[in-house]
């Protein structure tokens, strides 16, 4: 616990404090975020604010991470395990290809960083290299990061990604990291609506791999051995790198909250969706996560739908996507939109969190 709260506190202090340094050297540089000409009119008056603020998001959650297991080295003389630190390194690959893409488009002036092409394949070079990597590092208790089989609260056991010597698997990642980086960058288009989001979506985190922690089959201080106890690697670590990614998105949320004073940029957007479909995967939790993070799976489709039904009709099904934009267009002011999407945001957390306790309960009933 003590790891956790120390995980916390530092990533929401280098968070809090770094991004108006941000803001200052941005500004200095004129890295200033381009605006969508087609988009709501009010939005016009954000030319130029800055962006890449991401920067502190994953400089807060690098350090936060760090910062607890320097404690725990003193205390218990531990140090990061191989799942916190395979999560970790997607996040920050995927920040990397964020960065390219946000210099690119301060430095061209324009909306459009890099092309769909490139974009996609670094996603995929982080997406591919994780998927290998998360079925190596078998502990003595014969754990992997990672299995190859689709989760809801824990492994489903009738439905395996193992085939062809994993290759299923490895392309099961790559969708799932490119689809959950993808969707939180739609998000990213209302102030503080993603790193209000992610925060909630964290929070959850912290508590789903505290609690497989506390009831796992073997390492945990719960001691049970029945079949609601839970066989994931290291959940502890997992909870620590939740609790630095909620709070770094807090701090930054305290100068990214309506009126904007930076954005984050695909470099937090991108880096924030890897951590969140890296966690969904090892701690066996991938269809829970489309329920916690409910907003950014509509936002995503909301774009799909658009794009399929205009290819089709020649009409719009929004009048622009991501839907948050549907809403502006449609009279209702940003704050608006932001305060009920996190709101809805709130509700998918609780509805994440009660079916995983469900399932747990469940288990524990019949054992």
């Amino acid at each position: 616990m003590t790891q956790i709260l120390v995980a916390g506190a530092v990533s929401l202090f280098v968070s809090i404090g770094l991004t108006p340094v941000l803001i200052r050297v941005f500004s200095k540089q004129g890295f200033g975020q381009e605006i969508r000409v087609e988009g709501p009119e009010s939005h016009q008056t954000k030319r130029g604010t800055p962006s890449m603020g991401g920067v502190a998001i994953v400089i807060a959650l690098v350090a936060g991470y760090f910062a607890a297991h320097l404690v725990g080295f003193f205390i218990k003389g531990t140090g990061p395990t191989a799942s916190g630190m395979l999560v970790l390194g997607l996040a920050v690959m995927l920040a990397i290809v964020g960065f390219l893409d946000d210099i690119i488009k301060v430095r061209k002036q324009r909306n459009l960083g890099l092309n769909k092409t490139a974009k996609s394949v670094g996603q995929a070079i982080a997406a591919i290299l994780f998927g290998i990597l998360v079925l190596q590092f078998r502990n003595s208790d014969g754990y992997t990061p990672a299995s190859e089989r689709l989760s809801y609260a824990r492994d489903l056991n009738a439905i395996s990604l193992a085939g062809l010597g994993g290759v299923v698997f490895v392309l099961f990642v790559w969708f799932v990291v490119a689809a959950w980086s993808n969707a939180v960058n739609f998000t990213d288009g209302l102030d503080g609506l993603a790193a209000g989001s992610m925060a909630m979506v964290m929070g959850a985190y912290v508590l789903i791999t505290f609690w497989q922690y506390r009831n796992a089959c073997v390492g945990g201080p719960g001691g049970r051995h029945d079949g609601a106890c839970y066989q994931v690697r290291d959940p502890l670590d997992l909870a620590i790198l939740a609790v630095a990614g909620g709070a770094a998105c807090l701090g930054f949320l305290w100068w990214n909250a309506a009126p904007a004073k930076i954005f984050m940029g695909d470099t937090g957007s991108l880096a924030l969706g890897g951590l969140l479909a890296g966690l969904s995967i090892v701690s066996h939790t991938e269809l829970i996560a489309v329920v916690l993070g409910a907003l950014f799976v509509a936002e995503m489709v909301s774009v799909v739908l658009q794009i399929l039904v205009f290819r089709t009709s020649g009409r719009r099904l929004f009048r622009m996507a991501p839907f948050h934009h549907h809403f502006e267009l449609s009279g209702w002011a940003e704050t608006t939109v932001i305060i009920r999407f996190w709101l809805l945001t709130a509700l998918s957390v609780g509805l994440g969190l009660s079916l995983f306790y469900s399932e747990f309960l469940s288990r524990a009933g019949r054992g």
